[in-house]
């Protein structure tokens, strides 16, 4: 059998529609995973499915709003009334709706991100954490940030949620480790995706970053799926309670300046 084999296992993937969450859901099908699609829109979700499909694979589509705890609680249910079970929840939906100094942010959007980027996933863990244990097992796996590492001027809030999905995982791995549960976290640098467009679509900020990323680049959504896959799969078994990093180098520090930089 192979380390990364998720045949007969099921996954639960939120934000699923696009970027890293959709290269997730795809490679974890690609890997032999039953997949729940979810985000907002369930059109969006549908696409992937059918990609999904096209490819051989096993996927089905739910919306879902991770700020509201029933529909979280609905996600999980029609995952479990389809296939029996979840083996694996990737807590990947996120929001920022902030982008500036954490002076000028409404206490209510504050509030916000911090339901929609850490109280979710402490649901969703809750909610199919049980049933894992109660199989022997599962794997959770929430999408944090390098941002959780740092302070930033203008990412504030969001950088303090990823800091404490960080931390969620910590208590989730100690919680939950006795029932072979394992909790794990991805910390991704600068990604092309939609999220982050703000960003990577900036040329002085696009510039500065690959500037000071030693792989000279950002990263692509594909790049951060197989993280994913090895943590839900036998090849991880034996980690948790682990944040992965996968920023192309910009935390192990800026690369050496060649003669043509000087």
């Amino acid at each position: 059998m192979s380390l990364f084999d998720l045949t007969g296992k099921v996954a639960v993937v939120t934000g699923g529609s696009r970027g890293i969450g959709r290269a997730i859901c795809e490679r974890l099908a690609e890997h032999g995973a039953k997949v729940v699609v979810s985000s907002r829109k369930v059109d969006a979700c549908q696409e992937v499915v059918d990609a999904i499909k096209a490819k051989g694979g096993t996927a089905m589509a739910v919306a879902c709003n991770i700020g509201r705890k029933n529909e979280c609680q609905a996600l999980v249910d029609a995952a479990i009334a389809t296939w029996g079970q979840v083996d694996i929840m990737v807590c990947n939906a996120a929001i920022n709706p902030h982008f500036g100094p954490a002076t000028t942010m409404p206490d209510e959007i504050f509030d916000k991100i911090m339901a929609s980027n850490i109280k979710s996933n402490l649901w969703l863990a809750h909610m199919t954490a049980p049933g894992m244990a109660e199989r022997g097992g599962g794997s959770v796996i929430i999408v944090s940030s390098i941002g959780g590492f740092r302070g930033s001027p203008v990412l504030g809030a969001y950088a303090i949620s990823k800091a404490a999905d960080m931390q969620l995982v910590r208590n989730l791995a100690v919680e939950w480790g006795p029932k072979n549960v394992r909790a794990n976290a991805i910390a991704p640098g600068l990604v092309r995706t939609d999220f982050a467009r703000a960003l990577w679509e900036d040329p002085g900020i696009y510039k500065k970053r690959t500037k000071d990323t030693p792989l000279k680049r950002i990263g692509e959504p594909d790049e951060i799926a197989g993280a994913a896959v090895f943590l839900a799969s036998p090849a991880g078994s034996f980690m948790t309670g682990q944040t992965i990093v996968i920023d192309g180098g910009v935390l192990a520090g800026p690369p050496s300046r060649s003669d043509d930089e000087e």
